[in-house]
């Protein structure tokens, strides 16, 4: 049965081939990116090759809040069902550290525009449906008062902060919504993969991003995920896994969780 499936950044890398992969498969999806003619240049390519039925484009860019807020309700208005949101759009390395909003931008973009947006979506996820969260095997401890301020750490640094509190509210929420759907799930897709992200970061080619697809592809429709919400599932290793041990603070936790409801209202408001 066709699903219509949201990719957050999927004009390159992992989204882009797993948006391909999708379509191949029979399914509609439904593509964001930030820039405008890449997407419309990506969505002519692949209206022409699938159909352009199957085929929409939404571009916003998430690092601004009423971006996220407006890239939701046009989701909304354009579909009355959203079987599977893939939050994927990320950001590591940036000569732009500071959100127009005065956010750091790799905790919004990371972190707070996909709990938005997915909040924000929820209504129209199917209890059948899933929502997969792309983490990364590098998490490391932040406090939560970190979402709300600019940081002057790396952006390594930054981001192993943004990609723990990702898992971590995945975790939260993906616990809450096991008895009643959508499953929601995190995922590391593979280490170094040869995204421009890992170009960017560490000057490197990587290995195929069809690897990091494959998993986004599986964990949306796959049997192996069906019961996994508030789960990790780590591709390095190919298998659900404890993420990092920050997870089990259930202070922070409680902390992350009444900073991005806070963060949640602000955006209702825009």
């Amino acid at each position: 049965m066709s699903k219509t499936i949201l990719i957050t950044g999927s004009t390159d890398g992992i989204g882009k081939a797993c948006a391909i992969t999708l379509l191949m498969q029979g399914h509609r999806v439904l593509l964001h990116g930030r820039n405008q003619d890449k997407l419309d240049a990506l969505c002519e390519e692949l209206s022409t090759r699938f159909g352009s039925e199957r085929v929409a484009g939404y571009c916003a860019d998430l690092s601004v809040m009423a971006e996220v807020t407006s890239l939701a309700k046009a989701v909304t208005e354009d579909n009355t069902q959203l079987d599977v949101l893939i939050n994927n759009a990320g950001v590591f390395k940036t000569t732009q550290t500071l959100t127009n909003d005065g956010y750091d931008m790799r905790f919004m973009v990371n972190t707070i525009a996909p709990y938005i947006l997915t909040n924000a979506l929820l209504a129209i996820v199917p209890k059948q449906g899933r929502i997969i969260n792309l983490s990364s095997a590098a998490q490391s401890p932040f406090e939560a008062s970190e979402l709300l301020t600019p940081s002057n750490l790396s952006s390594g640094a930054v981001y192993a902060k943004s990609k723990l509190a990702l898992t971590m509210w995945s975790m939260c929420i993906g616990a809450q919504l096991k008895a009643i759907g959508p499953c929601m799930v995190a995922v590391n897709p593979k280490s170094f993969l040869g995204s421009k992200m890992v170009q960017e970061a560490y000057g490197m080619q990587g290995s195929s991003v069809q690897l990091g697809a494959d998993i986004l592809v599986e964990a949306a429709l796959g049997e192996r995920f069906a019961d996994a919400g508030g789960l990790y599932f780590d591709n390095d290793i190919n298998q659900f896994s404890p993420p990092h041990q920050s997870t089990m603070d259930q202070s922070l936790m409680a902390e992350l969780m009444e900073t991005l409801t806070q963060l949640q209202q602000q955006a209702k408001l825009i």
